[in-house]
């Protein structure tokens, strides 16, 4: 077995854990229900949006049962999300603090700013999310140049000099033949996939992909399979049974095979096990399509993504998707691979021939901080992949010490802390808010219901000091909360965090 596989981590909670959390959803429930008794009866005010008393006949607009958990439950919680930033959102960043009178149905400002608050929650593995006028000099030159907007499509007269110039550096990055590159990292998948297959086609995706890939695999008509994650006796018992049943009724071959994968799960920090999937992909004749929204320019030496991590040739992999949202601190997403696949998209797909083109600023964002990473800047080569590796290891080492359960890979900046129980998600958050601690936490539907987490993500803009301060306070709301499960034990490993290990090779 490959050893990044063997550093993957999904221990399961002790069963009292999974008993008070079936407990907790249970009672909220009932309370919800006693809520909703006293509304209809009168005696407590709805703040939800409802039909009129004359359109009570009239096919419901809002489902009423479908709302209770938005109404009873999420809205108790709900200050733990979408708090206003009030300032550039790099590893720390500023908060505007907000209170509520009627238990979260509206809030207000106070008027204060929570300042300088850690961000554990923003997707800025490499640190590119900065506002330093020397590194963006490039990016205010080119704004000056061609303004903030294109105004229309690439096929109209929206195709800029600096599109191609971003094309070829992402073909040349990835090794592949051809990209093309796109406004809207969801639109990347939604509207991409419905190009590739069609009726007639099957998709097996991973039960864990994002909702990207399951809006995309859906607006394609294709018939869509879910294999169990990361499983490849699933997998493969699927694709032996499409092989030799085609497709139902008919038992006619399908015209394609499609397999969907991402190379970090955004909820689990897993890693793909990718040469398992490409050695299916070949053996049953299917075609692969990699997501690397969370993996590219955040695992492999310099930041080449899973086929770099496991030395797989980025040819074996059919379609290659990535965002620029991410790593990049930009927008937008690409697909690459071979030549003919991106000209055929570049006249088939609803992203290409209907989006407007991408922002000059956001092309130049990425161009800079592309060639950053390979060193063509002035800096060194994987200067900050080396300590994106560094504070990765360093943070999921020290958390496994101190006795939480987290979920994924070692090599992954995705960490998902398991806090399980309802009541423990809207605590947490507040406190590490208290100590001025930005998180994420995450629960039902999102994820499963007995596995609400808090997920955090590493960035190469986290100094130690800020790894420690956060370290500190988890350790302190941690014992505060009982939030400790898990009964592995690990012994401190010092020699793990030496900077000396995440060195290239001279």
């Amino acid at each position: 077995m490959n050893n990044t596989y063997q550093r993957e981590s999904f221990e399961q909670a002790p069963m009292y854990v999974a008993v008070m959390t079936y407990l907790g959803f249970g009672i909220v429930t009932l309370f919800g229900y006693l809520r909703d008794f006293l509304r209809a009866v009168g005696l407590e005010k709805c703040h939800l949006a409802q039909e009129r008393d004359e359109q009570k006949d009239f096919v419901p607009l809002y489902q009423d049962f479908e709302n209770f958990y938005t109404r009873n439950l999420y809205m108790r919680v709900r200050d733990n999300w979408n708090r206003p930033v009030c300032s550039l959102p790099g590893p720390v960043f500023d908060l505007m603090e907000r209170v509520s009178d009627d238990y979260n149905w509206t809030f207000r400002f106070t008027g204060r700013t929570i300042h300088n608050a850690i961000n554990m929650g923003s997707y800025n593995y490499l640190g590119f999310a900065e506002n330093n006028a020397d590194f963006l000099k490039t990016v205010a030159d080119i704004t000056h140049q061609y303004g903030v907007g294109v105004c229309s499509t690439r096929q109209e007269i929206g195709n800029l000099s600096i599109h191609e110039e971003l094309e070829e550096l992402v073909a040349s990055f990835l090794g592949v033949e051809s990209t093309m590159t796109f406004g809207m990292g969801f639109a990347t998948n939604s509207m991409n996939i419905p190009a590739l297959v069609g009726k007639g086609c099957l998709i097996l995706s991973d039960e864990l992909n994002h909702t990207s890939l399951i809006l995309g695999a859906r607006l394609s008509g294709a018939t869509i399979r879910v294999f169990k994650h990361n499983n490849m006796h699933s997998l493969e018992k699927m694709l032996r049974e499409a092989v030799c049943s085609g497709q139902p009724r008919t038992h006619r071959p399908w015209k394609k095979i499609l397999i969907m994968v991402e190379g970090i799960y955004s909820m689990e920090g897993s890693v793909v096990q990718l040469p398992e999937i490409v050695a299916l992909k070949k053996k049953y004749k299917a075609y692969l399509y990699l997501d690397e929204a969370h993996s590219i320019g955040a695992v492999g030496a310099s930041g080449r993504g899973v086929t770099e991590l496991f030395d797989v040739n980025p040819a074996d992999v059919d379609v290659m998707m990535g965002t620029f949202t991410k790593s990049f601190g930009a927008a937008g997403g690409y697909i690459a691979g071979k030549k003919e696949l991106v000209d055929y998209l570049r006249s088939h797909s609803h992203s290409a021939v209907y989006a407007s083109a991408m922002s000059p600023p956001v092309t130049e964002q990425i161009i800079r901080a592309m060639k950053c990473i390979l060193g063509k800047d002035g800096g060194r080569e994987g200067e900050r992949i080396r300590q994106l590796a560094e504070n990765t290891r360093y943070f999921r080492a020290r958390l496994k010490e101190m006795g939480f359960i987290i979920y994924g890979n070692d090599d992954s900046p995705v960490v998902p802390i398991l806090l399980y129980m309802p009541g423990k998600v809207a605590a947490f958050a507040r406190e590490m808010l208290e100590r001025k601690i930005g998180v994420v936490v995450v629960g039902f539907p999102a994820t499963p219901i007995s596995e609400a987490r808090a997920r955090f993500c590493l960035s190469a803009a986290h100094t130690r000091a800020m790894l420690d301060q956060v370290l500190h306070h988890l350790n302190e709301v941690g014992d505060a909360l009982c939030l400790k499960f898990s009964q592995r034990k690990y012994s401190p490993r010092p020699d793990l965090y030496e900077e000396t290990d995440f060195e290239l090779d001279s």
